[in-house]
This record gives structure tokens, sequence and C-alpha cells, in this order.
């Protein structure tokens, strides 16, 4: 079903979790990789050399970095000889009740998580953009969340963030189609990762998975799958779609 043989894909945050799993999934149809990472290096390496194909690369981003972004980008498709496909994963989440968290701890969450989960994919967009332009043809898949229309109660940055996202990635469908480039979103819920392993053992993972009528949560290349489809050529009709993805925990 899937080929992506000659394709060349930049995903950012694609060490772990969906990120990894989307990673492993493109690679393993042909593609050529360009992943980023924040801080773990060595992860990024051991994945880069455990990928299928040989011509892959990481690159270190700081995705709420403006100038670094663009760079990243330069050097991807350097490196690359070219670029075709973009994977928006990289994110924060970040707890901040409300009323258990001083004032400027709050400001501090809602400036982190925005230029991180909202400004940086737009700024990754643009200049993705401003090359499929000139190429005139390329696609764009953000990943979002559940919980920009499920609520983050916790966490309302991040479902603000994630609102945004899809709200952005909706504008760009409509902004961009003329010069054909395809843009989309995938939305899972709740997905079993390393970053999720301790709080899905504790006494909290029963609720979290009994809130989808499967009684478990996603597993990530269950959301690697999505966002492939997304990405197959044949798919450009579905430009500006939402796929949500979390067993029916929440539906719209």
């Amino acid at each position: 079903m899937f080929d992506f043989r000659g394709k060349k894909v930049f995903i950012t945050g694609g060490t772990r979790g969906i990120g990894k799993a989307v990673s492993e999934k493109f690679a393993k149809h042909g593609a050529d990789i360009a992943i980023t990472y924040f801080k773990e290096k060595i992860l990024a390496k051991n994945l880069i050399n455990s990928l299928s194909g040989s011509n892959h690369n990481c690159f270190q981003l700081d995705i709420s970095d403006k100038d670094q972004v663009q760079n990243t980008i330069d050097d991807a498709i350097s490196f690359l000889g070219g670029l075709d496909i973009v994977i928006n994963n990289a994110g924060i989440f970040i707890d901040h009740p409300i009323f258990e968290v001083t004032y400027d701890d709050w400001q501090d969450s809602w400036h982190s998580t925005l230029e991180t989960n909202l400004i940086g994919p737009a700024n990754v967009c643009y200049f993705a953009g401003s090359y499929f332009k000139k190429k005139k043809k390329g696609k764009i898949i953000n990943i979002s969340s559940r919980g920009a229309n499920r609520g983050e109660p916790t966490a309302p940055a991040y479902g603000a963030s994630k609102a945004g996202l899809n709200a952005l990635s909706q504008s760009l469908a409509i902004a961009l189609a003329p010069y054909n480039i395809f843009v989309g979103v995938v939305a899972p819920g709740f997905v079993e990762t390393d970053m999720t392993a301790e709080i899905l053992s504790s006494s909290k993972g029963d609720i979290i998975k009994s809130q989808s009528p499967l009684n478990r949560v996603g597993q990530p290349e269950e959301i690697a799958n999505a966002v492939m489809m997304m990405a197959m050529d044949g798919m450009e009709y579905a430009t500006g779609s939402i796929i949500d993805l979390n067993g029916a925990s929440y539906l719209r």
C-alpha cells in the first residue's frame, strides 16, 4: 500500500514515541529521512543507524528558535537533495493547573508551550512551504491531539496550542492549495510510549484506558499508519482534513 521510494522526508521530534514510529515506517517503505532531536543525540544517532536504507541523518533543533528552524530545514534539504514531505511532530506537555501554580509559572508554561507546539510548527510550515512553492509540490502533516477539542484541564496551554495547530493547518490548506501543497493533521488520543509508560502503569492507567470503548490506548504504529496514509500519493483531495485517532474516546 505504501511506496515512498525516492521521497525525502523531514520529521521533527523523530527519535521517540510517535516520531520514532513515523521515522521507521517511512524508512521501511523506501524514503530518505532527516529527523530532528532536542537533546538526545545518542538516541537519535542510534535510531538513524537502525533505520532501513542508508540516506538518513539527524539534526539537533530547538523548534522554538526561529533561526534554528530555517537553518535546520536548509541543512536537511541539502543533505537529502530535496524535500517532499514534512511531519511536524515535536512538542511538549507541561502540567500547570490554574490554581496550583504561581502566576510566573503559569506564564512560563504558556510561553514555552505555544513557542514549541504552535509557533515552531508555523515556522517549519513557512520555510518548508516556501521551498514547496518553488517546487510546485509538497506535503505537510501536523501532529495535533485529542486535547485540541476534548480539553486539557491541567495543561490548558497544550490544548490551546493544539487547537491553534488545527486552525493553522486548515488555514494553510486553503492558502497553499493553489501551489499544489497539501496540508493535513493527525490528532491522536492517548498513546502508549516510553514517556507515558509511568502513568499507564499507575492507578490512573485503567481510567485512561477506559476512556475508549476499546479499553486501551493507541500504539505509535497506529498513528504512524495514519500519517503514512495522508502522505501517500493519491490523497491530495484530503487536504485540510483532521484525522481523529483516539479509539472513540472523544467524538465530534
